[in-house]
């Protein structure tokens, strides 16, 4: 059992890197980040100077003092960046998606188990406050049995974004690949794996080169699960609506962590992840309407549940088929969205 930090390199310093993972590593005491692979020196500097900034995942995956790697990186490059760091003998977390394809996943899967390395996705969403509050609801029996889930993440852009991978027609680019994670993993959490999966994905801005719009339906022998993404819904503040045997939870509003993180507050400040008020969902049943207080999120649990993984040797959370399932999922919606038709779900 390990006492000292685990010293954590990032490839990459954008979103991902800046704002999500350097704040909880920053002040997580089982983790030291020691290094950033990144062009943007300044960046890193300006969050901590002590950080290395070095230029070469070559040079990263070198150092012997580096136990973890997180691959912070445009899609495409998430597989080859996390075969090399496990085959450096590195731990790896790999930013949503945790690979393009199941066959990649497979891959990844098989050499972590090949050289007894941790693997993972960051699926931070599982903390998100108000899918917390969702999964006390429905383990607590309120809803009853739930006949429909159905679960947004919506922006309004009509603009397409110049100067960005996400908008550039390309391997793992587009909303799907981008967005799609966060729901489909959500409702693999909830639900399982589903029995037949169909969806329908498309541009719908002028001038857009890779998708911006899904709708995918997962359907189980008891239930349906609608998950829906478009970059062109201007009252975009929908974010479930739940269906059960005893009652309805509709809920609105994003998780606030995000947008805190970007104002530079560290993720050990007081409060952190509470929802104003006008964010908490409503419950709908025989009793009459009531206002649920969203519990409050936090993506501390993911952290330290890597650290328990690799020094304990705890279980993981997210587990790495836990990511394969739902890089499956997309391409099922890909390939019934191509087709016009229902794909039976098969491993």
């Amino acid at each position: 059992m390990m006492s000292t930090p685990l010293n954590v390199g990032l490839i990459g310093f954008g979103l991902s890197g800046r704002y999500f993972h350097a704040p909880f590593l920053k002040v997580n005491p089982h983790f030291k980040l020691t290094k950033v692979v990144t062009r943007n020196a300044a960046s890193v500097h300006e969050f901590d100077p002590s950080i290395e900034v070095i230029s070469s995942t070559e040079a990263l995956l070198a150092d012997d003092s580096i136990d973890v790697v997180f691959v912070c990186t445009p899609n495409d490059l998430h597989f080859p960046y996390a075969k090399a760091a496990l085959e450096a003998g590195k731990h790896v977390v790999i930013e949503k998606p945790f690979t393009n394809t199941t066959a990649e996943a497979d891959e990844l899967i098989a050499l972590a188990e090949q050289k007894k390395r941790v693997v993972t996705a960051y699926q931070n969403r599982r903390w998100d406050a108000d899918f917390l509050t969702i999964q006390k609801l429905l383990n607590d029996g309120t809803l009853g049995d739930v006949i429909e889930f159905e679960g947004h993440f919506d922006r309004f852009r009509p603009e397409v974004a110049q100067g960005t991978w996400k908008e550039v027609a390309a391997a793992g680019a587009g909303t799907l690949y981008n967005l799609g994670p966060h729901l489909i993993d959500q409702a693999l959490v909830l639900f399982g794996t589903p029995q037949k999966v169909t969806a329908t994905i498309k541009i719908v801005r002028s001038g857009g080169e890779t998708d911006d719009y899904f709708d995918i339906r997962m359907d189980y022998a008891d239930k349906s699960i609608i998950l829906k993404a478009s970059l062109m819904v201007f009252e975009n503040n929908l974010r479930y609506v739940i269906h059960g045997t005893k009652g309805s939870f509709i809920k609105y509003g994003l998780d606030i962590q995000e947008d805190t993180l970007r104002k530079n507050i560290l993720p050990n400040t007081e409060n952190w992840g509470e929802e104003p008020e006008n964010q908490w969902g409503t419950l709908y049943t025989e009793a009459g309407k009531a206002t649920i207080k969203t519990l409050p999120g936090h993506y501390t649990p993911f952290y330290d549940n890597i650290y328990e993984a690799i020094a304990e040797g705890k279980e993981l959370i997210v587990k790495p088929q836990h990511a394969r399932n739902t890089t499956r999922v997309m391409e099922l919606a890909i390939e019934s969205s191509r087709l016009g038709k229902t794909m039976a779900f098969e491993g």
